[in-house]
């Protein structure tokens, strides 16, 4: 009997210390271009696996489109506010992968670290969240071994790696490499809100890709200064390097219900951000509308009949 209680507290304190153990470490998220059709995001995996076994490893999205650094950047600003602080974002959407752009670890000032190249794919987090620190990747010291002569799986060499050993802590931030200057992050230029009178204009960001509804960077605080109250008549244009591809007045609605099937309405997405829809329908598709930095959208009351 005496045994029997020593083997338990014996099982009872290692279970403990492993949960302790567990909770130092941070999640590791992985964001790529790469699909799921073929062995590159598994590999990732792999080698976050050989960094440590017990490292959390989930996945924002492996379906942004070929090379597209700026939806990888909104998907980030989409995503990462809602994950603890901490956590390590492995980003890979590198066109230019192998060539003398550089590889990096930013700090955001809430204690968020994003690993990739210095592209333009930390835009929005770099503006929303701020540069705490931004590090270089040292590749002398943090790549996966045996991968020197390696020149187009960043994701797999270096940024898995990077990512796994800073989320696991077996190494610290201070030892990614070189500190650079924060305010050299490279940025994508794009449209930002601004109010002109009684016209806000923006871009169209993303679409909500699953129902077709049109999402736009203009935030709550700003349609506000419009003074639109609910059911009141919105007038809204989009337009495709400057030349107008749709026009619609709909009403503003705080839910989907708020207007009969098949009519458009303008509401406020789940980031608190205006968007466009059709309520049960696909309000892109119908007005064959994109996103990106060249899609821009004017708002205003309107003020016909």
């Amino acid at each position: 009997m005496k045994l029997s209680r020593i083997f338990t507290a014996i099982c009872f304190s290692a279970l403990m210390a492993s949960s302790a153990q567990a909770a130092d470490k941070n999640a590791l998220v992985l964001m790529t271009d790469f699909g799921t059709g073929d062995g590159a995001v598994s590999a990732m995996r792999g080698v976050a696996f050989g960094v440590d076994p017990a490292l959390h490893v989930s996945d924002l999205t492996h379906e942004i489109p070929d090379y597209d650094i700026w939806l990888g950047a909104y998907r980030l600003y989409q995503t990462a506010n809602y994950w603890p602080k901490g956590t390590v974002f492995v980003n890979v959407v590198d066109p230019g992968v192998g060539t003398p752009r550089k590889s990096v670890v930013l700090k955001t000032r809430e204690g968020r670290y994003f690993v990739g190249p210095d592209n333009g794919l930390f835009t929005l987090i770099a503006e929303r969240d701020g540069v705490a620190e931004l590090r270089e990747i040292d590749e002398n010291v943090n790549r996966l071994a045996g991968s020197a002569e390696s020149y187009t799986f960043h994701g797999r060499d270096v940024y898995a790696y990077v990512g796994a050993r800073l989320a696991s802590g077996t190494i610290t931030f201070e030892q990614v490499g070189p500190v650079l200057p924060g305010e050299s992050v490279v940025k994508l230029a794009y449209q930002k809100a601004v109010r002109n009178g009684d016209v806000i204009r923006g871009i169209v960001p993303v679409l909500d890709v699953k129902y077709g509804n049109v999402w736009t960077n203009i935030p709550k605080a700003l349609f506000e200064e419009l003074k639109i109250g609910v059911h009141d008549r919105v007038q809204v244009r989009f337009l495709h390097k400057g030349k107008q591809v749709a026009r619609v007045v709909a009403p503003f609605e705080h839910t989907f219900g708020g207007v009969a099937k098949g009519k458009p309405l303008v509401y406020l997405n789940s980031l608190l951000e205006v968007a466009v829809a059709i309520s049960q329908g696909n309000f892109a598709g119908k007005h064959k509308i994109e996103s990106g930095v060249d899609w821009e959208v004017e708002i205003a009351r309107y003020a016909g009949k």
